[in-house]
């Protein structure tokens, strides 16, 4: 009995293992085929899409960024040309693989040839410059005893000094031992190149190492064509090409063989290129590239960078064994929207002989910067735009300071000084409180009520009864108050924003500043700042807000949105054009016309004399204006513009021009206006305006 209990106590126990067993095989089942369920049915289109992405790989296709083209219409026989003014091209990385470079002697070879093609003129360049910079220093020391001498005093011994120095700089030995100094500055200049590129090149373990940047087909070549050939053959640059991103040679029986030097190579990439260099920079502004795409900044390249970036294509791909990639079908292809193209407004040849001539002028003047624009006053357009100094957008990076990127047409902002006469009067002429002949007496100065100091003229000395022509004419701050103070300060200043002032023109450039006005905007305008403002003191305003203004003079009172951008052309060929458009009627036409009549005044016989052109009638006017300094402004700085339309009585332009600093004049009328009469004579014949006098 207890034999036969016991086994069955053992089979009972053996059954319950078998049966705990068969359950948890069971729910093991349970579980697999609960998550192959849920795997295959609930999760099956994420790991499908995980699947596809883990056979297929998607590459982004970059579209060509659109290009900004300058017109010029000189030829009338073949209408309108487009010249590019940025566009798009292939330049080479050049590198090297020092590991395949054989000896140390081989290493110094290539690193010789390298600082021949390319840092050779740099490097001239660097030790010129350093020797220009260093002679100005030792001439400005030279000179700095005579400073505070009377003017005559000085005048003579400035001469003296500057005589003697450049008599010193014409002797044959004093050339020779420069010339000798020069030689020696660039050798060193050399000899570290060359010791940086051979410390490159001597990385034994490298594989790769950077030489140099952006190089330009024609200078790859160039350095090509100073080594071997794989024949042993000298490498003729008249023999090579660059096609599809790669070098060629040309063998005789003109198959075409890919060559570079050994342990040397390049591989292509697309940059922004400006074939112009600095003509207009900062109107441009310039594109970079980033992780293979363009970016614009500042200038047009920035305001409309969306329009010339254009968008993305893609590209889907198999990848099959041995990571073989085949396109799918069409469906998994999108192709690149290129970005539009900018037709501008600006006239490349009025652009290229106005912006030289600017350019000589600062450096006679020693200006710390100068500008000018020009506009069409009927329509708004602008016909040239450009600053100096400016700057190669090619080569963006090597600039140190970054104010040089802003457009100072539209950035700065500046007392304008006696132009803005021209805007009280039409104010006081539109309002029927003055004429052209009204008179008053200039005393020379204005006491203003709570203020101690008087408020001269330019100019010392009284005038007596003088007419608002005659105010124009000789640039009164009395006769500028005079005139204000018909119309009342509240007045005034609404006609000062309806020319413009304070707000923005809305032209298509980045940075665009408002100007400030904010003095006349109070509800109680102090009278002192009334005053000032009626003759360009304590206020501000941009040079292009103060042209917009004189063009709206030109054209009959009405004031016009200025553009830059004639057309935009998208990839396919659809064209939006700018239409012009008038942003008010600030004066009368009559108005218009008796202020253009005191202008013309001006110009024959006034301080803008110098502007007057042959065969036409010229309106303008200058201004001097004094830089605000903290509690003042200061002792001998100042700003020279002038502002004028021609022919006045039909304006093919207007056109400002102006000087921060000059350093040989005083006065505008000695630096602004022969410029404007030299660039407004050319505009002239090249737009075939017929003499009316």
């Amino acid at each position: 009995m207890n034999i036969r209990r016991q086994d069955n106590n053992r089979d009972s126990a053996y059954n319950n293992r078998i049966n705990i067993l068969i359950a948890i095989v069971f729910l093991f089942g349970l579980a697999l085929v609960g998550r192959l369920f849920y795997v295959q049915v609930l999760q099956h289109q994420m790991y499908l899409a995980e699947a596809s992405n883990q056979q297929q790989t998607e590459s982004t296709l970059v579209p060509e960024r659109g290009k900004i083209y300058l017109v010029d219409d000189q030829s009338k026989s073949s209408g309108e040309v487009l010249f590019p003014l940025a566009t798009n091209k292939q330049f080479a990385l050049l590198y090297a693989i020092p590991r395949n470079i054989k000896n140390r002697e081989e290493a110094a070879d290539i690193a010789g040839k390298l600082f021949f093609v390319f840092d050779q003129a740099d490097a001239a360049k660097q030790v010129d410059d350093s020797f220009l910079q260093s002679d100005q220093t030792e001439l400005a020391a030279e000179l700095a005893p005579a400073a505070n001498l009377p003017a005559v005093e000085k005048k003579i011994q400035t001469d003296q000094i500057t005589h003697q120095y450049d008599l010193l700089r014409a002797d044959k030995i004093w050339l020779a031992n420069r010339a000798k100094k020069r030689d020696e500055a660039i050798n060193n200049i050399r000899k570290a190149d060359i010791a940086a590129y051979l410390e490159i090149l001597g990385r034994a373990d490298s594989v790769y190492a950077p030489l140099k940047k952006k190089v330009s087909e024609e200078d790859l070549k160039r350095f090509y064509s100073l080594f071997l050939d794989q024949d042993g053959a000298q490498i003729i640059y008249d023999k090579l090409s660059f096609v599809n991103g790669k070098v060629y040679e040309t063998l005789p029986d003109n198959t075409l063989r890919e060559v570079h030097p050994n342990g040397i190579y390049h591989s292509a990439q697309t940059y922004r290129y400006y074939p112009e260099n600095d003509v207009a920079s900062q109107l441009l502004g310039f594109a970079r590239s980033d992780n293979n795409s363009l970016s614009g900044s500042y200038g047009l390249e920035g305001f409309f960078d969306k329009e010339l970036t254009g968008v993305n294509g893609y590209i889907k791909s198999d990848i099959g064994a041995g990571s073989n990639v085949g396109i799918l079908n069409g469906q998994e292809y999108v192709k690149p929207i290129n970005g539009s193209d900018l037709i501008l407004t600006i006239n490349r040849s009025i652009e290229f002989y106005a912006c030289e001539q600017l350019k000589e002028a600062a450096q006679l003047h020693k200006s710390d910067s100068a500008s000018l624009v020009a506009v069409d006053p009927a329509t708004g357009a602008i016909i040239a735009m450009c600053s100096w100094p400016d700057f190669d957008p090619n080569n963006y990076q090597a600039e140190t300071d970054l104010n040089i990127f802003n457009n100072p047409i539209v950035f700065q902002q500046y007392e304008p000084g006696s132009v803005f006469k021209a805007i009280t009067m039409a104010a006081a002429l539109n309002e029927g409180k003055i004429t052209p002949d009204t008179t008053y007496e200039d005393k020379g100065f204005v006491m203003e009520k709570g203020w101690k100091k008087p408020i001269n003229n330019a100019e010392t000395g009284a005038h007596g009864v003088v007419s608002m022509t005659y105010v124009l004419e000789k640039s009164l701050n009395t006769g500028a108050i005079f005139a204000m103070q018909q119309i009342g300060a509240p007045i005034f200043a609404k006609y000062a924003q309806s020319f413009g002032f304070g707000e923005r023109t809305g032209v298509e450039l980045e940075s665009e500043s408002p100007g400030n006005i904010n003095n006349l905007l109070v509800k109680k305008i102090n009278s002192l700042d009334a005053d000032t403002a009626a003759f360009g003191q304590g206020i501000s305003t941009t040079p292009l807000q103060m042209l917009m203004a004189f063009a709206a003079i030109a054209n009959g009172g009405t004031l016009m949105k200025p553009y830059v951008v004639k057309n935009i052309i998208d990839a396919a060929g659809n064209k939006a054009e700018t239409k012009p458009v008038a942003v008010r009627r600030v004066i009368s036409e009559k108005a218009a016309n008796l202020l253009t009549g005191m202008l013309i005044s001006d110009v024959e016989s006034g301080n803008s004399q110098k502007t007057k052109i042959p065969g036409y009638y010229v309106a303008g006017k200058t201004g001097t204006a004094q830089i605000p300094d903290k509690g003042g402004y200061l002792v001998n700085e100042t700003i020279h513009t002038f502002i004028g339309f021609a022919p006045a009585d039909n304006p093919k332009f207007a056109m400002l021009i102006k000087f921060d600093n000059p350093k040989d004049f005083p006065y505008a009328d000695y630096t602004a206006t022969p410029l404007f009469k030299t660039v407004a004579d050319f505009m002239l014949k090249y737009y075939q305006v017929p003499k009316a006098r």
